[in-house]
């Protein structure tokens, strides 16, 4: 049967929405009832140095006024704070907390347990052989932190 590039597009969105709808059903079921994907991309942005509403909005490809609503979530969440910048007194600097750490940690293990479920679904050999044809096709660089705002955008990258 031959499928269209939609149908392999589908395909691979279908993939991983079933991956991260599982990983968050399962995060909900060990005590983290209340994260959402867009929040880890958030906390691993500001993990690697965004800082602030705006950066974390660049980072994301969100609006200022998007990013300062995840950070209030996130803040009253517990998974991040806000200290005084060291360099400057005026500043707040954004900070992962270890509870947001170990959010982040526990998503991941999870992520580990259902691409072992795929594994023993499909196969260690088709598994690889999956990975190494998307390798190829889209390359070994993870996703950017931007695809939530990625998401929204119109095609000529307009939000």
């Amino acid at each position: 049967m031959s499928r269209s590039g939609a149908d392999l597009t589908l395909l691979l969105l279908g993939g991983f929405r079933t991956l991260v709808d599982a990983a968050k059903e399962e995060l909900a079921r060990r005590g983290y009832h209340d994260v959402r994907p867009v929040h880890d991309f958030a906390m691993r942005a500001i993990a690697a140095g965004a800082d602030s509403a705006s950066e974390l909005g660049r980072q994301l490809s969100i609006t200022k006024q998007s990013a300062a609503k995840t950070i209030a979530v996130l803040q009253e969440r517990g998974y991040v704070t806000r200290e005084p910048d060291p360099r400057d007194a005026r500043r707040k600097r954004l900070e992962v907390t270890p509870l947001g750490f170990e959010v982040m940690r526990e998503g991941e293990a999870i992520f580990d347990e259902l691409r072992a479920q795929w594994e023993r679904q499909i196969g260690a050999a088709q598994l690889a052989t999956l990975e190494g044809h998307l390798t190829k096709l889209v390359g070994a660089v993870p996703i950017r932190f931007d695809t939530p705002g990625w998401l929204a955008r119109d095609l000529d990258g307009s939000a």
